[in-house]
């Protein structure tokens, strides 16, 4: 409540504070600070359960698990449960809500940060998460090894949206690009901010990432990095972007340092040493601010032609476009084949991004 002093409300005969505050549930008070929102609807949870595809043999991870109404359908749908949770009070919980059960001994609770921990093997992941990790989380999930048959996640509207969109959509963005290149996204259901205790303030939206294998061989801090600069004015013409002096200075500096150390780019020998750059396809997602095409033009002040080495250096980054025919094309419009041509294209004139 803003401003002000809360009325305190007396209690009412036969009830208790906890029972008639919304946002506890068994005695437990939720923290939306800490992105704890419990799905209350049950027809909700049945659905999502039935959408995920589930296999009698499945080793499911559950991250957030809360109370465990999505734990119990989790537990009677698969082989068992490996559930992640931060909280304690949670944890406690959990635990008690299934000892002395059937399903106790195929559900095993790890207390800790799922960002920070390592994770086990799992056939597949069914989560209704704290908002405020999806993008971390999403890209430690895809960096996990051995794969996984599927990911079927609880996220922000807004963000599912991001995940799914295609060239052209208005939030197709850096997000969008990065996620597909690595896996499959489907978005499967629409939820409403009711279904949840408390609720949230926005819309949610379940989706489904089915991860690629094996990945495509390419060198991730490359591909992030013409992505980067690509999305940051992501409805400016590529010509226009790689004019800005901003741009050139860093591709200038990259190109000048790796001649200097005669630098011979290798592919990675294999699979796994591919996944530990994954995770690097996540850093610095804002919450959901992850393009800066806002309309300041600030740093789109053009090379200046006066410097020999930096005009050459210009007329360079300019040939590569040229010749893959991007002078004119946007990035909001381009797709994952595009992105991986233009990148072939600068880094077979020696410019590169990492």
């Amino acid at each position: 409540m803003a401003g002000g002093k809360m009325k305190k409300d007396k209690p009412q005969r036969g009830s208790s504070s906890a029972s008639s505050n919304p946002h506890f549930q068994g005695g437990i008070s939720f923290h939306k600070s800490k992105g704890q929102h419990i799905l209350k609807n049950p027809l909700l949870v049945d659905s999502i359960v039935q959408k995920s595809g589930i296999k009698s043999t499945d080793v499911i991870l559950e991250i957030g698990p809360g109370t465990g109404n999505l734990t119990k359908k989790l537990l009677e749908a698969g082989k068992s449960v490996i559930a992640v949770e931060l909280d304690p009070r949670m944890v406690l919980e959990l635990q008690r809500r299934f000892q002395g059960t059937p399903l106790s001994n195929r559900l095993k609770v790890i207390q800790g940060d799922v960002l920070k921990c390592d994770l086990p093997y799992f056939d597949i992941c069914v989560a209704n998460i704290p908002y405020q990790i999806s993008s971390p989380l999403t890209f430690k999930l895809l960096a996990h090894r051995p794969l996984f048959r599927a990911a079927v996640i609880m996220f922000q509207r807004e963000f599912a949206m991001r995940l799914v969109a295609q060239p052209g959509d208005t939030l197709y963005c850096r997000l969008s690009v990065n996620t597909q290149l690595l896996a499959r996204v489907s978005h499967l259901l629409k939820v409403g901010k009711n279904n949840f205790r408390p609720p949230p303030k926005v819309d949610s939206s379940v989706v489904r990432i089915e991860p690629r294998g094996p990945l495509t061989p390419v060198n991730f801090k490359e591909w992030d990095g013409l992505v980067r600069i690509c999305f940051n004015r992501k409805n400016k013409t590529i010509g226009s972007i790689f004019r800005q002096k901003s741009v050139l200075n860093i591709l200038e500096k990259n190109y000048r340092t790796l001649q200097a150390l005669q630098f011979s780019e290798k592919a990675p020998s294999d699979d796994m040493e591919m996944a530990l750059d994954v995770s690097t396809l996540g850093e610095s997602f804002g919450d959901l601010s992850m393009d800066a095409d806002d309309g300041n033009d600030d740093d789109d002040i053009e090379m200046d032609d006066g410097d020999t080495k930096r005009a050459e250096f210009k007329e360079k980054v300019l040939a590569v476009l040229k010749e893959g025919n991007f002078e004119e094309k946007r990035s909001s419009k381009l797709a994952q084949a595009d992105f991986m041509h233009l990148l072939s294209l600068f880094n077979k004139a020696g410019i590169h991004f990492s």
